[in-house]
């Protein structure tokens, strides 16, 4: 098994703060585990998340979903840290990237590990590479690019590719900031290849010099955001002082939550792993789904989910902790890797209201029984990824299942083989309703085949998408070009 959190390094739990798994870690542990992730030689990706990052995803479920997916997800700031002590799983620190870069980058010097800043403005890219290699003669800096700014999905991802590929990093640091850099990052990082890929947001500046850390003592006290409010107040008040009160409010809403269900929870007893009829494993969980639980079981769990397919029965947990829901979003991510079903089975209404509070219950496969799940199970199974139909002048094609960068290549040349019955002047419809999810790479599979046909004149509808697909579409603002919906 790669490295792929910082279990490896800690043996400690993740801790799930409004939906977002925090990794339990320090900084030296950190920089243990990006070492790790380089010396095993395959592509990862991590996230410092601050309370802006958090508001953010939670109403954005293409963001939500890259914090999930993380190999690795930072505590950039005190007030997750201070929530953390409050949600009964202590965040050790907080690690900056800021604060954690510039150690980095002395320890790159060190290993000769290879560096490449993407991003910025093309001065401070350029001032940022001057004083690094000024301060780090030996450091290995094979790259420094501000490419030309636009919007996501019309930048030229195959020049930066072809940069990365004939640069060869061991560590990319990526500063489009929030949330452009992550979900450039989610469409790229496995095609470029290098081993740690991090967004940095305004650190590229900090290192440039552009703009000054606060004091020390001002990090260390959580009032760090008063100095670069001060720094740029037209831009960050207003931000700001909404992130404080929806993470307050939304923060206030998990403690209370979990601490009422906590209450009336009786004993928990030592869940059981063992195979179903249908060769699947089932892993009964705990009354208390808590922090104690998760320490205990997290390993045997992690082996359960890498030997297949994994239902966990829930039917006789009454209470959960940000840390049970943590140890969940680490099985279902380790799932996903390895291409096997995660389901949880049978979720008793107060679980699944933390599901719901914590904006998670679209990420997990949820059944009211076993034979729900196995039904779901071999519907997937059988479901092709594409499947089309003609009735008089149209065509109508169904997609299947998640589209993302991971199989956006397949899904394409399925589509594209459907779209050979299709003859100037019909009408092709794509219907979403089996999608449950789309990212922005799927967002850009779309644009391509309306742009196609347009010039073929024929004409493309995409129909019924999902909640979740709906709300990518609206965050990269095509909803209404790709829908065909006015406002």
């Amino acid at each position: 098994m790669q490295p792929n959190s910082s279990t490896a390094q800690t043996g400690r739990a993740p801790i799930a703060i409004l939906g977002v798994p925090f990794d339990n870690i320090t900084t030296p542990e950190t920089l243990a585990t990006i070492g790790e992730m380089i010396a095993s030689g395959q592509p990862h990706y991590g996230v410092t998340a601050n309370v802006d990052f958090i508001v953010q995803a939670l109403e954005d479920v293409e963001l939500r979903r890259i914090l999930f997916d993380a190999h690795l997800v930072l505590a950039d700031g005190m007030p997750i840290v201070w929530a953390s002590k409050h949600l009964g799983n202590p965040l050790p620190e907080r690690v900056t990237g800021s604060g954690m870069i510039p150690q980095l980058l002395e320890l790159a010097e060190q290993r000769g590990w290879r560096i490449f800043f993407l991003g910025g403005t093309e001065q401070s890219v350029t001032a940022a590479a001057e004083k690094t290699r000024a301060k780090h003669p030996k450091l290995q800096l094979v790259g420094a690019y501000s490419p030309p700014f636009k919007p996501l999905l019309g930048m030229n991802h195959a020049d930066i590719l072809h940069r990365l590929r004939e640069a060869k990093p061991d560590i990319l640091l990526v500063a489009f900031g929030c949330p452009k850099q992550e979900k450039w990052i989610n469409m790229n990082y496995r095609e470029a290849g290098v081993p740690f890929v991090i967004g940095v947001g305004a650190t590229i500046d900090f290192l440039a010099g552009t703009f000054k850390r606060a004091p020390a003592w001002m990090q260390k006290s959580g009032t760090e955001w008063i100095f670069r409010m001060l720094q740029e107040p037209k831009r960050l008040m207003k931000r700001y002082f909404k992130d404080l009160r929806v993470f307050t409010f939304a923060i206030f809403r998990q403690w209370w939550l979990m601490r009422t269900r906590k209450s009336s929870a009786p004993a928990g007893r030592r869940p059981e792993a063992l195979p179903d009829p249908y060769k699947n494993m089932v892993v009964r969980a705990p009354q208390r789904l808590d922090a104690a639980a998760a320490q205990a079981f997290q390993d045997e769990w992690v082996r359960a989910i890498e030997g297949g397919h994994v239902m966990l029965d829930l039917g006789g947990t009454v209470s959960t902790d940000s840390t049970g829901i943590g140890l969940l979003i680490r099985l279902r991510k380790r799932a996903r890797e390895l291409n096997h079903q995660f389901f949880l089975v049978a979720p008793q209404p107060p679980f699944e209201a933390v599901l719901r509070l914590m904006k998670l219950h679209e990420f997990f496969t949820i059944q009211a029984s076993f034979a729900g799940a196995h039904i779901l199970m071999d519907n997937i199974a059988r479901n092709p990824m594409v499947s089309s139909s003609v009735r008089e002048a149209e065509l109508q094609i169904r997609w299947g299942g998640e589209v993302t960068i991971q199989n956006v290549v397949d899904l394409g040349a399925h589509t594209d083989s459907e779209l050979s019955q299709a003859s100037p002047g019909m009408t092709v419809v794509i219907d979403l309703t089996r999608v449950p999810f789309i990212d922005s790479s799927g967002i850009g599979l779309m644009l391509r085949f309306k742009k196609n046909l347009k010039r073929q004149d024929i004409e493309l509808k995409f129909a019924n998408p999902t909640e979740a697909v709906r709300n990518v579409l609206q965050h990269t603002r095509l909803e209404e070009y790709l829908l065909g919906e006015t406002k």
